[in-house]
């Protein structure tokens, strides 16, 4: 068994090695629209949403790169189960939906390539080992929420013995203070999974659609701000490298988690903000490939959550489509609602045992 384990290891690994060739003789022979200032123009705004899976599903064991039959069986499998107006689920999971599936945005396409994840090292395609200590708060935060929280949304499916006593408690995109794909790094997911990118001789602002969140870069090689002052979405400093933007982003806030795991329904008791944004280290990359194809690339580091770094690779493709503001407050009654529910129940609670 080892040799066989071995070679499909292996090969999974030459797959993946020669797709990234690929990629990079593609962009090497591409050569860019430049600024007045001689830098690639990247500006404009960029979709990334799609099918393609953010770590390969177990199904796939060691296959790095699907077959155009396989790809198009997956990609009518998920759009399936993302259908939520399909109505073959039970009458009180369709009531309590969120929206109807005129609302989401989670794309309709698997990426070109036709990869089984957005991971692309480690080759199994699949989040390096989380540290057992990074694990393990994340499951009390689950079920106790004891602060700081740092999960982006509350998994409400988790069974819990606790009622919110205030916003503190609530996922950070409840609470309106992180997109959930907004980064950074940036992670397809449900909608607005639009990025606009502006340039200026000694700045790159990132304004993405979610929370519309704006992240100056400076391009001018100042160095990062003192350790002790940290912030929401890190502080990031830019350089080309060809025609490669490069961005490096620390000083993230220890209110933030290193990486918001995958959901399934496998897993959804093994999900949740892992770690503290404290301790990452990201480094992004924005190539442009071909006209209208930028290639996002990004490798985390974060020793005291996973065993080892690890890279993820999405493709993004230039849009027409407007950006809209995401008002996240100024429409926010589900938080209220929350809490006056958790209010509800305490005082039946009470009434109930006499009190």
């Amino acid at each position: 068994m080892k040799p066989r384990f071995f070679r499909a290891g292996y090969v999974a690994t030459l797959i993946l090695f020669l797709v990234s060739i690929s990629g990079q003789a593609a962009a090497a022979k591409f050569e860019p629209q430049r600024t007045s200032w001689g830098t690639p123009d990247i500006q404009g705004v960029w979709d990334f949403r799609t099918l393609t899976p953010f770590e390969r599903p177990p199904e796939f064991a060691d296959k790095a790169v699907l077959t155009a039959e396989e790809a198009e069986a997956f990609r009518h499998n998920t759009l399936q189960v993302l259908d939520v107006d399909n109505r073959i689920s039970e009458a009180r999971i369709d009531v309590e939906a969120a929206y109807n599936t005129f609302w989401w945005d989670w794309g309709t396409e698997l990426n070109e390539d036709r990869r089984t994840s957005l991971i692309i090292d480690p080759p199994n395609g699949r989040l390096p080992e989380i540290k057992p200590a990074a694990m393990a708060r994340m499951k009390e935060q689950n079920l106790l929420r004891t602060p700081p929280v740092r999960d982006l949304f509350s998994l409400s499916a988790i069974p819990s013995p606790y009622l919110p006593t205030g916003p503190e408690s609530l996922g950070l995109s409840e609470r309106c203070l992180v997109g959930f794909n907004a980064g950074p790094p940036l992670t397809p997911s449900a909608y607005n999974n639009n990025l606009r990118i502006v340039q200026t001789p000694d700045h790159v602002v990132l304004v993405t659609e979610m929370i519309h969140d704006a992240r100056i870069v400076p391009m001018n090689g100042r160095p990062h701000l003192p350790s002790e002052i940290r912030r929401w979405s890190g502080d990031s400093r830019g350089r080309w490298e060809g025609n490669t933007l490069v961005i490096e982003t620390t000083n993230f806030t220890d209110k933030t988690p290193t990486m918001q795991l995958p959901v399934t329904l496998a897993n959804i008791k093994e999900s949740g903000g892992v770690g503290s944004g404290k301790n990452m280290h990201l480094i992004e990359r924005f190539t442009p490939v071909e006209e209208g194809r930028l290639l996002y690339e990004y490798t985390l580091n974060d020793p005291s959550t996973f065993a080892s770094p690890f890279t993820v690779a999405i493709p993004m493709r230039a849009t027409t489509d407007l950006m809209y503001e995401y008002a996240c407050h100024e429409a926010n009654y589900a938080m209220p609602g929350i809490l006056k529910g958790a209010r509800l129940l305490e005082a039946e609670a009470a009434m109930s045992s006499g009190g």
